[in-house]
């Protein structure tokens, strides 16, 4: 029985070997092959510590494409790949705003209406959202070569093929995407103090033990990967506010945003937030995410003090709220009056915000500039410490957008033909 017992772990042992000796075969013929014709993946991963751990193509990319014949074989990388060997950071990533990116994407009305290249070809939104989670049949359906060149998620951060965790430490990491029109959190981070100290730190400058806080200090607390903050990326949450004002205000964005009806009921859109994680929904989970940032603040700042800097951020979203729900309910009384025709893809007789550019008047696109461009730097320069983004960039703008959208208004009324005749509302792209 013994000598049975002895000679199958014998078998097994050799089985190992030779499937070790197999994959370091298989392994140097790819190094060998991509040496030459994509020098610089390998260059990189040879400086990675996967190289050093031996973690080699295979582990990533599979045994079953051998040579140029076969290039459609090849596995590409999902973060349940990662999570083989980074469990722990790929759960905390599930749970958080990032893999719900492409959700969120695609949960806007008209990003159907997109060119395939800015969506499924990652060159406009999909290029940032490629990092949230996809589905087999998306993944399927989204790529012409048999292979999924945006599934990785990891790599957005953690560049191939060197992945380094010292580069998606960095502030910069973040640049590629928290940047520009609805979203400058880069532009606002590194003209603030505390993105000047980074590049200072970084210039060595300061000493490296210099307090100088990162992206991922305030975002990534104890490199937890599920980035989420109390207000969420549109700065909306429940339950309203006790303020009544504010209240009513917000109700009306949330009516913008076709999360509620005109009637103020939770419209199916509730479901398709929860699941993109787009907004706290109760009290408790927004001041989860608050306590974790005032701690954060803490390490530099007292409390009393981080907790008067996160008040004043919260105060500007309610100012801006003000501003955003006066002109949101000038265009909704123009649908009402019949001055403006509702859209035929709108369920209801309100303005919808995430229609982006797709609104089809110049009125409706100048709500939508308000709400996504200059209400976003409002609040966001506010939480970043930017004070022209604060002022020039954002609450400026949103006050300039509410008297020329009032103008819009009272001029399109003067012009409106009266009852029982076609109003002559120029649209966006109409012929002359």
């Amino acid at each position: 029985m013994r000598l049975r017992s002895l000679s199958v772990l014998l078998l097994l042992f050799s089985s190992s070997v030779l499937l070790f000796a197999q994959s370091a075969a298989t392994a140097a013929q790819c190094i060998d092959c991509h040496s030459k014709v994509t020098p610089n993946i390998v260059s990189d991963w040879k400086l990675s510590k996967h190289s050093q751990m031996e973690v080699t193509c295979i582990s990533c990319h599979g045994d079953q494409h051998t040579s140029a014949d076969d290039v459609a074989k090849v596995q590409m990388p999902t973060p349940d790949t990662c999570a083989t060997c980074h469990q722990t950071q790929v759960e905390q990533y599930k749970k958080g705003k990032h893999s719900k990116a492409w959700a969120a994407m695609l949960a806007m009305p008209t990003i159907h209406w997109q060119p395939m290249a800015m969506i499924e070809g990652e060159k406009g939104c999909g290029g940032c959202h490629k990092i949230g989670l996809k589905s087999p049949q998306e993944t399927a359906e989204q790529h012409r070569l048999e292979i999924d060149y945006g599934g990785a998620a990891c790599d957005s951060c953690h560049t191939r093929h060197t992945f380094s965790v010292e580069e998606a430490k960095q502030p910069q990491a973040c640049e590629s995407c928290h940047m520009g029109f609805d979203h400058p959190q880069w532009e606002m981070y590194s003209s603030s103090k505390h993105g000047v100290r980074s590049s200072l730190k970084q210039l060595k400058v300061l000493p490296a033990d210099a307090a100088a806080p990162t992206c991922q200090t305030c975002h990534m607390q104890d490199g937890n990967h599920e980035v989420r903050t109390s207000w969420g990326f549109l700065a909306v949450s429940l339950p309203l506010p006790e303020d009544k004002q504010w209240a009513a205000d917000r109700a009306t964005v949330l009516q913008a945003l076709g999360v509620l009806d005109p009637d103020g009921k939770p419209t199916a859109l509730v479901e398709t937030v929860k699941a993109a994680d787009l907004a706290r929904l109760t009290q408790e989970d927004w001041d989860r995410e608050r306590d974790k940032m005032i701690k954060t603040c803490n390490q530099c700042h007292s409390v009393n003090f981080a907790k008067q800097q996160l008040h004043l951020g919260d105060d500007m979203i309610r100012n801006a709220d003000h501003l955003m729900a006066e002109a949101i309910r000038v265009v909704a009384g123009l649908y009402k009056d019949g001055v403006l025709p509702k859209p035929k893809n709108y369920t209801y007789a309100f303005p919808n915000l995430l229609t982006i550019h797709d609104a089809p008047t110049v009125i409706e696109q100048k709500l939508f500039v308000m709400y996504l461009e200059h209400r976003m730097r409002t609040f966001q320069g506010t939480f970043h410490a930017s004070n022209d983004y604060a002022l020039w960039y954002g609450w400026s703008e949103m006050v300039r957008d509410l008297t020329e959208i009032k103008e819009l208004a009272a001029d399109m009324r003067r012009n409106h033909p009266g009852p029982g005749m076609k109003p002559a509302i120029k649209t966006m792209g109409a012929k002359k």
